[in-house]
């Protein structure tokens, strides 16, 4: 049986492992998911403390899970292009350009959302 095969709650099972897979790698073998990861684990309790409201503390810790999530994702785009080959294109370079944007982005959503919650 293959990965779309399984019913249920046996695909749900099957996909927490995958992804728990995934997570085990970034941490072994990408700095910046585990850089991005220490910020989070110590922004989120501050986050926590500084929320005057449910909906402030929602958007404080919420913001921060897109940076490792789209470092995750870039680092899956990086290792796809990788696997393709080691030459020089243009469209590979490009590729990982929009995949470094993501994260980059991520981190302004969430630079820009503490400063409007802490700020205003």
């Amino acid at each position: 049986m293959n990965r779309r095969q399984l019913p249920g709650i046996f695909h749900f099972i099957s996909a927490l492992g995958y992804s728990w897979r995934g997570i085990r790698h970034a941490l072994r073998h990408e700095d910046a998911f585990r850089q991005e990861l220490a910020a989070v684990v110590i922004a989120a309790p501050i986050g926590f403390w500084l929320g005057d409201s449910n909906i402030e503390r929602a958007l404080l810790v919420g913001s921060l899970v897109p940076v490792p999530m789209m470092e995750m994702v870039n680092t899956a785009i990086e290792t796809v292009i990788d696997r393709i080959g080691d030459d020089h294109n243009d469209l590979s370079g490009l590729a990982k350009d929009l995949g470094s944007a993501a994260v980059f982005f991520s981190i302004v959503l969430a630079v820009v959302t503490w400063s409007l919650v802490l700020f205003s």
